[in-house]
């Protein structure tokens, strides 16, 4: 098999190869051109398309998950049509992103509503099966501690200007670059209850922020410039705060689906 490693490739030209089951890690293609390629059960994870032009292809039985903004198919910008209707399946995910402390803090007692349903069925499966990762998705467990992450990234530090305000089971996201000082343990197996403890009190924290949250203080930015991540200058206090939002929405989201895919494997 043939290896190509911190090697510049740029301007190759590719005709005629096979590269089936080729693996692609930290790969620059920017503006690539593609024509009469074959990508019949690719995989594509935390990369970025922004300008991509899909011309004259077939896109059957695709699967996308994401941020979908000035995608347009077939002529017809699908972005709003998607936003619509995930919130009419889900009506509460409209209020995901409020302009306001009320909105905020209705938002965040969705929320903490919807995670205990959540974690009183994760409890309801064999311990070792939150440990199952779905489809190469993260665990139950490895999803809670990337929850706690982005509490500490988002309000431990930028809002409440901790430096370092990490527990060394948080996880960030796969693709990050990495920093020096920020815990990232992917192999780590701690049991349910222990990352609980940890997220009960990053819990408390954001529902503390938002409690005593003005309006004016909501409009205002804020900075971060000592080493860590993340390191931000004038960044929205609002941002945010959507962002650990839109992060307990979502990862919800994904988590109920795997532990009802767990949930169906075990019952076979």
């Amino acid at each position: 098999m043939s290896e190509f490693v911190d090697q510049d490739l740029g301007g190759a030209r590719f005709e005629r190869a096979d590269v089936r089951n080729a693996d692609f890690s930290q790969v620059l293609l920017n503006d690539a051109r593609m024509h009469q390629v074959d990508l019949s059960g690719a995989e594509i994870r935390g990369s970025r398309l922004h300008g991509a032009r899909l011309i004259g292809v077939e896109l059957c039985d695709v699967e996308i998950t994401g941020e979908i903004e000035n995608v347009t198919v077939n002529g017809v910008d699908i972005g709003p049509l998607v936003e619509a209707e995930l919130n009419r399946l889900m009506p509460d995910r409209a209020k995901m992103r409020p302009h306001d402390v009320a909105g905020l803090r209705e938002a965040w007692a969705i929320l903490e509503r919807l995670w205990e349903e959540t974690i009183e069925h994760a409890r309801a499966l064999p311990p070792e099966s939150l440990h199952v990762r779905v489809a190469g998705e993260w665990s139950f467990v490895e999803t809670l501690r990337h929850l706690n992450f982005a509490s500490a990234a988002w309000v431990g530090r930028m809002l409440l200007g901790e430096p370092s305000p990490w527990h060394p089971l948080d996880l960030p996201w796969d693709e990050a670059p990495g920093w020096e000082g920020v815990p990232w343990d992917r192999e780590a197996r701690p049991d349910l209850d222990t990352v609980l403890d940890v997220r009960r009190s990053r819990q408390a924290m954001v529902a503390g922020v938002i409690e005593s949250l003005t309006d004016d203080q909501l409009a205002s930015t804020v900075s971060r410039t000592e080493p860590g991540w993340p390191q931000l200058e004038d960044f929205p206090v609002r941002e945010c705060l959507l962002i650990v939002l839109n992060e307990e929405w979502e990862h919800r989201r994904y988590a109920e689906r795997d532990l009802a895919a767990v949930e169906a494997s075990t019952a076979g």
